[in-house]
């Protein structure tokens, strides 16, 4: 019989602590703060300019400050000779002629003057639309998953695996809202990510499962979910790994546009591989799921069939 070396399932009460503790402060923050949304679903009018030599942003947010645009973000887009600067919408000011008035006021306080490389608009009402039909790609993936396991497995692992799911995108929106990150589109993609690839973590774990449930029947419910987590733990891990690497080079070579990305897979991966550990296995034990709710039914007069 496989040993079980860390005993996973037994600390569920812990881990379940520590992750009601972060969903409530994500929660908390996500009620108060609230997310700083991108001008993808806020609209607003988005200016890219560029200099021959690197230029220092506190004195530009300054500059377009004292210049009537204190709503303004400003950041480096690839290299620190780029500059990205996000205005919110203004009523009766074109794109044009608002980002010749940008042009005009950081231009005023540097020698060397910038030159504008892009300028997009993105409609208030098309902004709206955007974060509707982002958060209902949420909400149906997450009712696909919770059909998709219960045809698979068993009902009591499609809530488990919902929970789960469901942690690691509260706690991840939860990290945007406490840092202050900006929230755009490229961030709902990786939310959507981090749903696949915390569902997938998580199948693995059930298959494990699964199959010890219907061989290992002379231990307890939580010993098999222990085995099972802990022969899956290597393939979990060595994944997660990899996967890290990746994001991290992004992370740090990809430029600023998928920085937010980046973290925001960077954050779920770590405690998606957590959650399909400590609360998607843990959550199907506490509704109570047992070897009996995934035998696989024997036939009637089977044996007489197979009679000559």
């Amino acid at each position: 019989m496989i040993k079980q070396s860390i005993n996973f399932i037994g600390n569920r009460k812990i881990a379940l602590a520590f992750s009601g503790l972060l969903m409530i402060i994500a929660i908390g923050s996500l009620a108060v703060r609230g997310l700083q949304m991108g001008i993808d679903f806020t609209g607003g009018t988005l200016i890219e300019v560029g200099y021959q030599q690197s230029v220092d942003l506190t004195a530009l947010r300054k500059t377009l400050d004292d210049s009537g645009f204190a709503d303004a973000t400003v950041q480096n887009f690839g290299t620190t000779k780029d500059v990205l600067i996000r205005l919110k919408v203004e009523k009766d000011v074109s794109s044009a002629d608002l980002s010749a008035k940008v042009l005009e006021a950081i231009n005023k306080t540097t020698a060397e003057p910038a030159s504008i490389r892009r300028v997009e608009f993105v409609g208030p009402q098309v902004g709206e639309d955007l974060a509707e039909d982002g958060f209902l790609a949420l909400l149906y993936s997450t009712i696909g998953i919770l059909v998709y396991v219960a045809w698979r497995f068993e009902w009591k692992f499609s809530v488990g695996a919902v929970i789960a799911t469901f942690h690691d995108v509260i706690v991840t929106l939860g990290l945007f809202s406490v840092l202050g990150l900006e929230f755009d589109l490229t961030v709902l993609a990786a939310i959507l990510a981090l749903i696949g690839y915390s569902l997938n973590d998580t199948i693995v774990v059930y298959d494990r499962i699964r199959e010890n449930f219907r061989t290992l029947r002379s231990i307890s419910t939580e010993e098999i979910m222990n085995i099972s987590v802990n022969v899956t733990l290597s393939r979990t891990i060595m994944t997660s790994f990899t996967v890290f690497l990746v994001l991290l080079a992004l992370f740090f070579l990809g430029g600023e546009v998928i920085h937010n990305f980046a973290i925001a897979l960077l954050f779920g991966v770590v405690f998606g591989t957590y959650s399909s550990i400590f609360i998607a296995s843990p959550m199907a034990l506490i509704l109570g799921i047992s070897p009996a709710d995934l035998m696989i039914p024997v036939k009637e007069n089977s044996e007489l069939d197979q009679m000559p």
